[in-house]
């Protein structure tokens, strides 16, 4: 089997070497092909690879509630990352936990256990920040600037945003992604101007996309804009 670094270099990372596994990651798979990030999804990985294993993985545990974070069930999210709370985790998988929960706490707008939390783990998450992928960076700075946002912190929060991400090309998510939490950030702040700014920017980073990988993409995107405008994420 796979381990769960070598799933991270698959398109979706799930793939693993046993027929059964296999045929779990091919169900789960093409789910996500076909609707994206769902409830069902959710739903499917989770009797897929946590509740019907006998020992699930660490990086399952990761992976699920990033999905739960992407269709905004933070509480789900924050319920599977807290049952690695236990675990000696390392590396990028601590890594990954860290930033993990730093969102969902804060989205569920626990600012002052999202404070504890970074308090705790700054020291291993700037450290780990020089050796990791700048995606990986990106996501901690997002992590950083949420627990922030959700303390009412709003201009120290963007400032966060501004930590020096060089675009990849256009069809950059990670960019986006960038961009969408700065509308979130302006629409909480109740700041209308400087939403229309960021509104912009985001909007102006999706037109530049020339292409999708899956056919749900472009609209699960617009979304996602959307509701940040809102104050949802």
């Amino acid at each position: 089997m796979l381990s769960p670094m070598e799933r991270k270099k698959v398109g979706f990372p799930l793939l693993t070497s046993s027929a059964v596994e296999l045929k779990k990651y091919v169900d789960v798979y093409g789910l996500f092909i076909e609707t994206g990030y769902t409830t069902e999804l959710c739903d499917a990985y989770s009797d897929a690879f946590i509740d019907n294993a006998k020992k699930p993985s660490s990086f399952d545990f990761i992976q699920l509630a990033s999905f739960y974070d992407k269709i905004m069930d933070h509480k789900s999210a924050y319920f599977y990352l807290d049952k690695l709370s236990e675990r000696k985790l390392s590396g990028e998988e601590r890594f990954d936990y860290c930033t993990g929960m730093l969102r969902s706490i804060s989205k569920i707008g626990n600012w002052r256990d999202a404070e504890d939390f970074r308090t705790a783990n700054i020291s291993f998450l700037q450290k780990m920040s020089s050796k990791v992928s700048q995606k990986k960076e990106a996501e901690l700075y997002i992590a950083l600037a949420l627990a922030d946002c959700a303390a009412k912190n709003y201009t120290q929060a963007l400032k966060l945003l501004k930590f020096g991400y060089k675009p990849q090309g256009k069809n950059d998510v990670t960019l986006l992604e960038i961009f969408i939490t700065a509308v979130y950030i302006f629409a909480r702040s109740g700041d209308s101007v400087g939403l229309e700014g960021a509104l912009g920017n985001a909007e102006g980073c999706l037109k530049l996309f020339k292409k999708f990988d899956f056919s749900w993409e472009e609209a699960f995107y617009r979304d996602r804009v959307d509701n940040a405008a809102k104050g949802i994420l």
